[in-house]
């Protein structure tokens, strides 16, 4: 039978009608602070915490609940007749429900202006002790983080005049993962402001977003969760059209945003099974789009389109002339949007601005791999033209355009591009030539004159050679084998220039 409740929360949503409720079925009450304030100021009967202890709040609040007479009531074992008897011996009475959160540390560390003293302030010791020790003790006592769980609880107790065991050890689970994402935000956040990048654990706190409907396959189930502190990227996007969004989706989607931030001029992305199939810049999206829809209207269908400016009408008009699952843009015209939402399937996403400091992580069997994101470009001054010839100002543009590309595409890749746009890409090939190959059959004609980048060295100088018949002008490249001069006279003698970055781009 539950006879008593501890209610402690900072974030009061739905506590007034638990508290009642609680009342009405004769449940007496334990708060504190604000909480005890807000019962008594809505006629709701509660005892102060510390009146039960014989102890004053102290410390400005840091110190109210640690008291034997408040975790002897949580952790006693009602069986066991020593427990019992000790609580009797000290005045001790079992207490039955623990709702509780915790002090906003998360809102606190969030604010732009927040300062080290304040975070430190809004961690919350007694209420996750509280927690814990409810949680331990789910045989005996129900423990309350989640104020949706109120009702079932109220209607259990109405009908049984307890809850479930079942449903004391389920909110025990949430409980300790409340715990454990809070303690894991603290965590985090000293290790920023200790400077450490690869502390000896990790810990990582993220919330679920939403269940899907199966993985990369309809035979794997799958959820996304998003990170507990912030949102950026796909995470933070606005769904404005379409249904929801699948695994490979959301997957899919993030890889047309991270090539996306590469540019700073108008830009148009197209991305299937993550690997870019077109990119352009131009003097407006319009023409971007039309030139990277150029370089693959094969595979753009059912794929992926990405763009950094608003989208307007006249790029929404043919967007809407081929199929495919997501359009994402930082906003929308009115009009483009009336045109798009026409096709009832396309999902439409609303890109919202933010860059928050992230790692690249790879799971594997029994760990992770953690590294930086890869988000290198060139040093300007390190490039090295490595051959007779040296590109042309026209040339160096399209290498600096290509070599931005190529850090995205699964290697070993190659990147054919012309005027601001791919012409050819060859991906996730297990050597080098073969993509090599394939960009230039994809390119044809458009070939001639255009620049290729490699996203990382040459081992041989077949890919040279290769590009050399097709009629590529230019290379960019990391250099670095002991190969190099055979790629180096190999462009010499064909009258190509290439240019060594001293940066690999491996993405696996």
């Amino acid at each position: 039978m539950s006879k008593r409740a501890l209610i402690s929360v900072s974030k009061k949503d739905g506590i007034l009608d638990l508290a009642k409720s609680l009342d009405e079925l004769g449940v007496e009450i334990l708060s504190t602070g604000g909480t005890y304030k807000l019962l008594c100021d809505n006629s709701i009967k509660a005892i102060k915490v510390s009146d039960i202890t014989g102890f004053p709040e102290i410390l400005d609040g840091r110190v109210k609940t640690l008291h034997p007479k408040i975790h002897g009531g949580l952790l006693a074992i009602r069986d066991d007749e020593n427990h019992m008897k000790q609580l009797n011996e000290n005045g001790i009475e079992p207490i039955d429900i623990v709702a509780v959160n915790l002090y906003p540390f998360k809102e606190t560390i969030l604010k732009d202006d927040v300062m080290l003293e304040d975070a430190i302030e809004n961690i919350d010791i007694g209420g996750p002790s509280m927690i814990r020790a409810a949680a331990k003790n789910y045989k005996y006592v129900t423990v309350l983080v989640d104020p949706s769980d109120y009702t079932k609880v109220i209607e259990e107790i109405k009908e049984y005049g307890n809850t479930k065991e079942e449903t004391r050890f389920y909110l025990a689970m949430k409980a300790f993962g409340h715990t454990a994402s809070y303690d894991s935000l603290i965590y985090n956040y000293l290790l920023d402001k200790n400077g450490v990048e690869f502390p000896d654990t990790i810990t990582l706190s993220y919330e679920k977003s939403q269940d899907m409907r199966y993985g990369e396959n309809p035979h794997q189930k799958a959820a996304f969760y998003k990170n507990s502190l912030k949102s950026f990227g796909i995470s933070e996007c606005i769904k404005l059209h379409g249904k929801e969004l699948s695994f490979n989706n959301i997957n899919d989607a993030n890889a047309a945003i991270e090539l996306l931030k590469e540019f700073d001029v108008p830009a148009a992305v197209a991305i299937k099974h993550t690997n870019p199939c077109g990119v352009a810049v131009a003097d407006n999206i319009y023409d971007a789009f039309k030139k990277a829809y150029e370089c693959d209207p094969v595979s753009i269908f059912g794929g992926i389109v990405a763009f950094n400016r608003t989208l307007d009408k006249r790029t929404a008009e043919e967007l809407s002339k081929i199929f495919l699952e997501i359009i994402i843009a930082p906003d929308f015209e009115e009009d483009a949007l009336n045109i798009l939402e026409k096709k009832k399937n396309v999902r439409i996403l609303k890109l919202k601005d933010g860059y928050v400091k992230e790692y690249d992580v790879k799971k594997v069997e029994g760990g992770i791999l953690v590294q930086e994101k890869d988000e290198v470009d060139l040093y300007e001054d390190k490039l090295k033209v490595v051959t007779k010839n040296a590109p042309d100002e026209k040339e160096f543009k399209d290498l600096r355009f290509a070599w931005k590309v190529v850090k995205h595409v699964k290697s070993n890749a190659i990147v054919l591009a012309k005027d601001g746009a791919t012409v050819g890409i060859g991906a996730g090939q297990v050597n080098r030539i073969w993509p090599t190959q394939q960009s230039i059959k994809q390119a044809g004609e458009k070939a001639k004159g255009s620049v290729l980048a490699s996203d990382a060295f040459f081992p041989f100088s077949d890919v040279v050679e290769a590009a050399a018949k097709a009629g590529v002008a230019s290379i960019i490249q990391p250099g670095g084998s002991k190969n190099d001069e055979a790629s180096i006279d190999a462009a010499d003698k064909a009258g190509i220039s290439m240019v060594f970055t001293g940066i690999r781009h491996f993405k696996h």
